[in-house]
């Protein structure tokens, strides 16, 4: 066979590897949703990771392949095994490496996500970087529902004084307790995201360009309010 032809063959074998990957993640991830106000399909998410890598010059198959499963153990009855049987120990490492325990707290999460990172292995590390990249812009873009303006605004609520002014108060306090528990959320977020990808620094610079520009300029909506992401 001709070197063009052996080519051929391997970027056709890489295809079909890929759209598998693809298909298995779709059928693990097929009744989850996001959270966002659209609860738009999980599988959303994992592709959109592999595209962040592939805009960030990132086309090792392997790693993209890491990148539309590396939610599947973690968030599915998948297991490792099933991993490495299906794509290789590679990819099954590269999974382990991005999985967190979810038998721990949440708190205690975090925190070892900010403590291994540094020390994961360099496909590693780009899958985490894309992945909290498309996390952010995710919840950059977020507007929570069921509020209008109108009805944020203070001014307007108490100077409703009648019948239900009582009503109206406790509607204010529970509003402004939502909105400031989720802007809290939020900004807790992008202050945790930011120390986990600090410690991938120095492997993919066109993925932390576009996560230092969200650190430092990116804006989030929550009731007709604009607030910095990262403070």
């Amino acid at each position: 066979m001709s070197s063009q032809g052996t080519q051929v063959s391997n970027a056709s074998f890489d295809i079909v590897k890929l759209i598998d990957t693809i298909d298995f993640a779709a059928r693990k991830h097929s009744f989850q949703r996001r959270k966002d106000s659209a609860k738009t399909p999980y599988i959303n998410h994992p592709i959109g990771v592999a595209k962040n890598l592939t805009d960030a010059g990132v086309y090792d198959l392997v790693t993209i392949q890491a990148a539309i499963l590396h939610d599947t153990v973690e968030d599915t009855k998948t297991t490792f095994e099933e991993i490495e049987q299906n794509f290789g120990r590679e990819v099954k490492n590269i999974v382990a490496e991005c999985t967190d325990d979810k038998t721990l707290e949440k708190e205690e999460i975090k925190r070892l996500q900010i403590e291994h990172t540094p020390h994961l292995s360099k496909q590693a590390k780009e899958v985490k970087l894309a992945d909290k990249l498309y996390n952010l812009k995710d919840i950059k873009r977020d507007v929570p529902t069921g509020w209008s303006k109108e009805r944020v605004q203070g001014k307007s609520l108490i100077g409703q004084l009648n019948d239900n002014f009582i009503n109206l108060l406790t509607s204010y306090i529970y509003l402004y307790t939502f909105i400031y528990y989720k802007k809290k959320k939020k900004k807790e977020y992008y202050i945790w995201a930011k120390k986990v990808t600090d410690g991938a620094r120095g492997i993919n610079q066109k993925l932390e360009e576009q996560l230092d520009e969200i650190y430092a300029n990116g804006i989030f909506v929550l009731q007709g309010e604009e607030y910095k992401c990262h403070p």
